[in-house]
């Protein structure tokens, strides 16, 4: 049976009160923790399955992007092309997107891993940043909002709303003695 409540929050300095389901929102959190980890793991184990191809001329960089995919007038371009050809943004990209799409499948650590996620979102909004911004003109792939921003925005809702813990890990873990004895490991669990 669904339970009605009513939110009352002060947003942007406006008092605000809705009603909303808590069965129907449960169910929401877990299909966008669901999807949003499937999809950001499907794009970091494909990465590691090519790079780790025993052909090298088949392994995956993230070099050629760096290197010559930033539009032009990037105001980050020195930035993206001084990290191409590095073994360490090359893993951080694979293993970062593979694990926190992980973690977001299984409910663990989901207030730390949608964090990091959302700084790995960040930076490729950036990466899409064409001079035009500037100058209120649309970037390379949307208009000032793409789909990494969407993607940002809705890791930052999991984690505040501590989307781990519905039907995830992070409802165990944070049961556990050791997590009880150390209230701050709920900032990273949830």
């Amino acid at each position: 049976m669904s339970t009605r409540n009513t939110l009352q929050a002060e947003l942007f300095g406006r008092n605000v009160e809705f009603g909303y389901s808590e069965t129907w929102v449960g169910y929401s959190l877990f299909i966008l923790r669901v999807v949003m980890g499937w999809t950001l793991f499907q794009g970091g184990i494909t990465k590691l399955v090519t790079y780790l191809d025993s052909d090298p001329s088949n392994n995956w960089t993230a070099a050629g992007f760096l290197a010559n995919a930033i539009p032009p007038g990037n105001p980050f371009t020195d930035l993206f092309a001084s990290m191409a050809g590095s073994p360490l943004i090359d893993m951080l990209n694979m293993w970062g997107l593979t694990l926190t799409g992980l973690a977001l499948i299984l409910g663990a650590f989901v207030r730390w891993s949608a964090f990091w996620g959302a700084v790995m979102m960040l930076f490729y909004w950036a990466a899409s940043l064409t001079g035009g911004l500037l100058q209120g003109l649309p970037v390379a792939h949307g208009w000032v909002v793409d789909d990494h921003l969407v993607y940002a925005a809705l890791l930052f809702g999991l984690g505040a709303f501590g989307a781990g813990r519905i039907l995830g890990v992070d409802a165990y873990l944070e049961k556990m003695e050791f997590v009880q004895q150390n209230r701050w490991l709920s900032y990273v669990l949830g």
